[in-house]
């Protein structure tokens, strides 16, 4: 499968990693890059105020696509909040600026240190998905099978809000140095 990956910092760097283990070609690009043709599955890998103009400027090519977003929407300037309404979510503002794309919430609750290590702690990295789109969901476990990898399906869009309140927690730990960016949340089955 083809990806294509917006960001190439640390994140998306760890996560097309991971799916180039699983045998998918990846391509990344970043602020300044025009991406031509997109992949069938899209990665946003930049931060939350990035989203709304990256949807604008793609929302024709992403039509149809397979697009995860894996920001977590959260104040820079305090550490102290998340910066969209209580009751929606960064993945679910993406799906209103691309209605026609199958947006999942995904790898916000990891670090890209546990992602390209594949673990945290002796735990497999755990990615967690929600999405309306069953199928979309289910095209993403397929193409990260191959990884080092667990992926578990969180639930529908509306479970976007409670994965990224769990990021921001988690960032907020690492941050005040209360666990390490090498560490962060693990399931044990």
């Amino acid at each position: 499968m083809k990806v294509t990956i917006f960001g190439k910092g640390n994140m998306g760097q760890s996560i097309g990693k991971n799916f180039e283990l699983a045998g998918n070609q990846v391509e990344y690009f970043g602020s300044s890059d025009r991406a031509e043709k997109l992949g069938d599955l899209v990665i946003m890998a930049v931060p939350f105020g990035a989203l709304e103009s990256i949807a604008n400027q793609y929302k024709d090519e992403l039509k149809g696509k397979i697009v995860i977003d894996i920001s977590n929407p959260l104040n820079f300037d305090t550490w102290d909040e998340l910066v969209v309404p209580a009751d929606s979510s960064a993945a679910q503002l993406l799906q209103s600026w691309l209605p026609d794309s199958k947006v999942v919430k995904g790898f916000n609750t990891t670090f890209a240190a546990t992602l390209q290590s594949g673990k945290i702690g002796d735990l497999p990295t755990t990615v967690l998905l929600a999405g309306d789109d069953q199928e979309a969901k289910g095209t993403i476990k397929e193409a990260l099978a191959g990884s080092p990898l667990r992926v578990f399906d969180a639930g529908a869009l509306k479970r976007a809000r409670e994965l990224e309140a769990t990021g921001f927690l988690q960032m907020t730990l690492a941050a005040s140095e209360q666990i390490a960016w090498t560490g962060g949340f693990g399931i044990v089955e």
